[in-house]
C-alpha cells in the first residue's frame, strides 16, 4: 500500500453552481491569461458534469484562442463516437478558437496551469481505476488500459493521464456531485485509503479546490 498523506491545502465548497464553479474558473483563467502572452494550457475531464460548466464558462468573455485544453483521459474510441471525450471537448469549445488536444501513449505533456480532475464514485479518476493501480512515481505521462471490470455504461479501454501528468500542473481542481462522491473526496483529503484519489492528493504539493 501507498502511504497517503493528508492534504493540507484542500478547499472544499458547498453548493457552489455550474455558473459559480465557471466564474471561478474564468478568474484562474483571466489571472494566468494576463500574466503571460504564451498559451495557457489546461487539463480537462469527460463525463457529464464538465460540459455545463463549461457552456457556463463560455459565456465569459476571455481571450479562449490563447486556450489549449488536454482532455484528461478519453475512451478507445474514435473522435467522433459518442462515447469520445475528445470530440465531447470539441464540440463544446466549437467556434471559440481553443485549441483541443488528442491525447495518445507518445504524447509530450506539458505542464499545466491548471487540472480539472474528473472522479468517479468508486475513486477512480481521469480513467485510473484502482485496478489499474495508479502510481505517484509511474515514469510515463501517458498510459493505455482497460478497467477491470469495465463500467457498463462506457465498457470501452481507456487512455489517461498519469497521476505524474496531473500533478505537473499549478493547481487541481475536482468538481463532484453527490454524496457518495463527497464522502470519497472527504476520506480521500484525510488521508484515508488507498483509492485512486487518495493516491493523487496525498502526493499533491500544489493547492487543491474541489466544488462538492
Amino acid at each position: 500500500m501507498i502511504a497517503i498523506a493528508p492534504v493540507k491545502q484542500f478547499v472544499i465548497t458547498d453548493g457552489m453552481d455550474d455558473a459559480g464553479v465557471a466564474r471561478w474558473l474564468a478568474e484562474r483563467l483571466a489571472a494566468r491569461f494576463a500574466g503571460s502572452d504564451e498559451p495557457v494550457v489546461i487539463a480537462m475531464p469527460g463525463g457529464n458534469t464538465p460540459f455545463p460548466i463549461i457552456a457556463e464558462l463560455l459565456r465569459l468573455a476571455l481571450p479562449w484562442r490563447r486556450l489549449t485544453v488536454w482532455p484528461t483521459d478519453d475512451r478507445a474510441v474514435p473522435e467522433d463516437h459518442p462515447a469520445s471525450n475528445t470530440g465531447a471537448l470539441r464540440a463544446a469549445f466549437a467556434g471559440s478558437g481553443a485549441r483541443i488536444i488528442s491525447l495518445h501513449e507518445t504524447a509530450a505533456v506539458p505542464r499545466f496551469a491548471l487540472a480539472w480532475v474528473g472522479l468517479g464514485a468508486d475513486g477512480h479518476v481521469a480513467s485510473l481505476f484502482a485496478s489499474s493501480g495508479p502510481r505517484p512515481d509511474d515514469p510515463r505521462s501517458v498510459v493505455r488500459l482497460t478497467p477491470d471490470p469495465l463500467p457498463p455504461e462506457a465498457p470501452f479501454a481507456r487512455i489517461s493521464l498519469t497521476i505524474p501528468a496531473l500533478l505537473n500542473s499549478g493547481e487541481l481542481l475536482v468538481v463532484a456531485r453527490g454524496e457518495e462522491k463527497r464522502a470519497v473526496l472527504e476520506g480521500a483529503c484525510d488521508g484515508g485509503g488507498d483509492l485512486p484519489i487518495a493516491r493523487l492528493l496525498g502526493a499533491a504539493t500544489q493547492p487543491v479546490t474541489v466544488f462538492a
